[in-house]
């Protein structure tokens, strides 16, 4: 089963344990990046592994593989030879690993090693994208004991999936660490044993405390989050897909499912920017139901061989699974949004009324088909104006460009406002996607977003007296209708007190 290797980037070694003490319990193994290390550190990483008490690979990255280390090889493989030297009968006082890059020549450094039991990784990083990866991966174990290492930097979803297949299907059996970095490889962190490698890297998430490389999650994240250590080869996988996906909460709500009810799954992401290639990928690793969020929500339909009446009166379908012959779909976020909103304001439906929409993606064709449905009049407003009026035509609404030439419009149709564009997401917590419209106060105002929980737009409502309500709810109500879909069963209600806390950035 594949291990959590905790990544020590500190300047200290002092730092480096203390760092280690609070992450203990997440770490199989521990990685001491030498180069991190302030120059006088350096000189006395040997008693480390002994005051880690933990298998620690040792590791000096150049800058060249996207490490700290500057000064030349032969300073290099001094450091490595002063950590590695005295080698001691009771192997767990000294490092388990030494990571040595593909065209380091040091014989003498590795048959002493060898002959202390301390194992060489042979790794290669390339930080432009995935060339040759098996190829080099098969040409690089000189010796049988030595496990191979890839870290490479996908530039797209292709090369994702490329490494998945190559990786899967040529390199099978061999002993292997191999990963994509950055945010499009997050789910080759978290499916190791997908990949077939010995090891995870993962860095914490600690102000002031360096990442070791880009993409690396949290240990505690991969633990509790993703139940890492519980993931085999067996092991079933759902996913959400969508595009930079740079945050999303549904991993811990089904997550947390699964572990409550013993099942033998793990909901991962996977950031793709293009749908067709994810598509390949999910039968590659039989991943068997899927969340769809931005920007794939009205891409996906006719990839679809069956869809709900949902989906054909949205246009817009963010939840399909494989039935054996094709992909089905239907569109959770419809019930989700009105059940949340309706929830929150006491009401049973729409009537009587007016209600803006902001924006006219997947979301907000969702929002739209449920507020004609239940009787609400509708004002739709967009920055692509085109996109605005031909989801307002399928329904019957009004529509406009979002600019201020729409604010008399819109403060007629001001009984309830819905933003439903990701302007205002974190990392960009400042944005306001409509900063014209000056709120009155009588306006009942939701905003999709749930990273913050309180956006720049819901806070500038909430300053003028209205009522305001987040993403959040509508995220979990429509995740239970996800749940049910995939799995026939209905979403264990009692776990929600562990997974309705706002979550953090």
């Amino acid at each position: 089963m594949a291990k959590i290797c905790l990544c020590l980037t500190g300047k200290t070694l002092a730092q480096n344990l203390e760092v280690l003490d609070k992450y203990r319990k997440y770490a199989d193994m521990v990685e001491l990046r030498v180069d991190c290390l302030e120059a006088d550190e350096r000189f006395v990483i040997r008693r480390f592994p002994e005051q880690a008490g933990l298998p620690v690979i040792l590791t000096i990255r150049r800058r060249i593989d996207g490490g700290h280390f500057n000064s030349g090889e032969g300073a290099r493989v001094s450091i490595l030879s002063r950590g590695l030297a005295f080698a001691e009968t009771d192997r767990r006082r000294n490092f388990a690993y030494v990571d040595l890059e593909e065209d380091l020549e040091v014989p003498g450094l590795e048959e002493a090693v060898r002959t202390f039991g301390t194992r060489i990784i042979r790794s290669f990083h390339d930080l432009k994208g995935i060339t040759n990866v098996t190829q080099r991966l098969k040409a690089m174990c000189r010796v049988g004991d030595e496990i191979v290492k890839a870290a490479v930097t996908p530039q797209n979803m292709e090369d994702v999936f490329t490494l998945y297949r190559a990786v899967r299907r040529e390199c099978y059996g061999m002993e292997k660490i191999v990963l994509c970095m950055g945010p499009l490889g997050v789910n080759t962190r978290i499916l190791a044993e997908h990949m077939g490698s010995c090891f995870t890297y993962a860095s914490p998430l600690e102000e002031n405390y360096p990442i070791a490389a880009p993409g690396q999650l949290d240990p505690k994240d991969l633990v509790e989050n993703y139940r890492f250590r519980e993931i085999t080869a067996a092991t079933r996988i759902y996913a959400v897909v969508g595009y930079p996906l740079k945050t999303t909460f549904s991993p811990r709500i089904f997550n947390t499912a699964f572990s409550h009810e013993k099942i033998d799954a793990v909901y991962a992401p996977f950031p793709a920017d293009n749908l067709n290639t994810f598509l390949s990928l999910a039968r590659e690793l039989n991943i068997t139901g899927i969340s769809i969020t931005i920007p794939h929500k009205e891409k996906i339909i006719p990839h679809l061989r069956k869809a709900s009446g949902a989906v054909a009166s949205s246009g817009a379908c963010n939840t399909i699974r494989w039935d054996g012959q094709g992909w089905e779909g239907i569109n959770t976020d419809a019930r989700g949004f009105s059940e949340s909103l309706l929830g929150f304001m006491g009401k049973k439906n729409f009537r009587g009324l007016k209600i803006t929409v902001l924006g006219a993606g997947g979301a907000a064709r969702a929002v739209v088909s449920e507020i004609r449905r239940l009787k609400g009049k509708c004002l739709i407003l967009n920055r692509n104006a085109v996109r605005a009026r031909d989801l307002a035509l399928v329904h019957g609404c009004k529509w406009g460009e979002l600019d201020s030439q729409s604010l008399d419009t819109m403060e007629r149709y001001s009984d309830i406002i819905v933003q439903t564009t990701p302007v205002g997401t974190f990392p960009h917590v400042d944005r306001d996607p409509f900063e014209p419209y000056h709120f009155k106060g009588h306006e009942m105002v939701m905003d999709l977003i749930y990273n913050p929980e309180r956006t720049a737009f819901l806070a500038r409502a909430q300053e003028a007296g209205c009522e305001v309500l987040n993403g959040l709810d509508m995220l979990i109500r429509q995740a239970k209708y996800q749940y049910r879909y995939f799995l026939g069963r209905d979403f264990p209600d009692e776990i929600m007190p562990r997974i309705s806390e706002t979550p953090g950035n």
